[in-house]
């Protein structure tokens, strides 16, 4: 396939006017590979980006991937893809071990399809974190961080599991990041950890951030914690819900400018009421209230939130962040923190032929 005439988000993230080329499933730059099928699609200068990467998310139209149902799972895969989330990351909650295997064997029972997203990774947030910054998390499972119950989960999951969060001022947690740094993206969340606490965990081989500014303390001027550990090494990335809600437009702009997109992973957090209309949802055996864009637990906490990655990925850019900038945050950057790139969110020789057609104001226009 050839797609003529688009305006290419390229891996120095820029734009370019060029003709992209698709063989056997993958970008190339062969173009008798490319035209041997015969299909041409004119772009006609609009936006060609790499399909984006959801690497924090919990359901939608539904659905959520705690409920351990790989039909259901399905069902979130095929939104996702919908709406231009060609990579995804199902993201579990703090539940028990046993409730954990049953949920991570869901998504091996996932066969590839061109309906669905296709499943980049599993993303376990919990059971490792502190109680005292839980939000939505169900504080009766909270554990301490266990090597052995993570090598178990890690094994019954097809050894998918790319992303694992974890308090650092918890017992546990230093041994936890010497003996599996190399194996998983460690991710510093749900944690009331100091700079000092957080900068150390960073060092021994931490590089993540669970969703930056909430669960955890503020950025403040004389205890900068996490904020400001992940702000001083460069290493880190940091995941950022750009819905409107859980974070200020001003701090999303404060955040890109001392980040840069490079570091940002945006991502949704979305919850089983993604898509559906207002009412009664759950979120890790939950109750969960849904009103307008708002998704709360019964005690006002919000609990995810009601949007997808391509409207995070629009608000970004609403709120004044360039949109190669909100692009990258959302393709490229992502598919790095998980160890994926350019397999994913990238549009040069080699990688996935995942793409999307965006006109002049960022709709979505096709998905290839």
């Amino acid at each position: 396939m050839i797609i003529k005439n688009g305006n290419v988000f390229c891996d120095d993230g820029r734009f370019q006017i060029k003709d992209l080329l698709i063989a056997d499933g993958r970008i190339t730059e062969d173009y008798a590979a490319a035209s041997s099928d015969g299909r041409v699609y004119d772009a006609n200068r609009k936006y060609v980006i790499p399909g984006l990467v959801d690497i924090h998310s919990h359901g939608a139209v539904g659905h959520d991937f705690c409920d351990a149902d790989s039909e259901g799972l399905k069902e979130i895969l095929k939104y996702e893809k919908s709406c231009g989330i060609t990579s995804y990351c199902p993201t579990s909650m703090t539940l028990s071990k046993e409730m954990l295997l049953e949920i991570f064997k869901s998504a091996t029972e996932i066969q590839p399809s061109t309906e669905l997203a296709h499943i980049a990774g599993i993303n376990m947030e919990g059971p490792f974190i502190a109680d005292s910054k839980k939000g939505a998390q169900n504080g009766k499972y909270i554990s301490k961080p266990d090597v052995e119950m993570f090598e178990d989960i890690y094994k019954a999951s097809g050894n998918l599991i790319k992303l694992v969060t974890l308090a650092p001022e918890v017992d546990g947690s230093d041994k936890f990041i010497e003996k599996l740094h190399d194996k998983v993206a460690i991710s510093v969340g749900h944690t009331d950890a100091n700079y000092d606490q957080t900068t150390a965990a960073f060092k021994a081989g931490a590089n993540h951030v669970t969703h930056l500014c909430n669960a955890m303390p503020p950025f403040h001027h004389r205890d900068p914690g996490v904020y400001g550990a992940a702000a001083d090494n460069k290493n880190v990335f940091v995941e950022l819900i750009c819905d409107g809600i859980h974070i200020h437009p001003a701090m999303v702009r404060t955040i890109f400018k001392l980040f840069g997109a490079d570091r940002i992973c945006l991502i949704s957090d979305s919850m089983e009421a993604t898509g559906m209309p207002d009412g009664d949802y759950e979120l890790g055996k939950q109750h969960v209230i849904k009103k307008g864009h708002h998704a709360t637990l019964e005690d006002g906490t919000l609990a995810g939130s009601a949007t997808n990655l391509f409207d995070c990925m629009r608000k970004a850019i609403e709120f004044g962040i360039p949109a190669c900038d909100a692009i990258k945050s959302a393709t490229s950057t992502p598919a790095k923190g998980i160890g994926l790139y350019p397999e994913i969110g990238s549009l040069e020789p080699g990688a996935r032929a995942d793409v999307l057609i965006l006109d002049d104001n960022f709709n979505l226009e096709k998905i290839i």
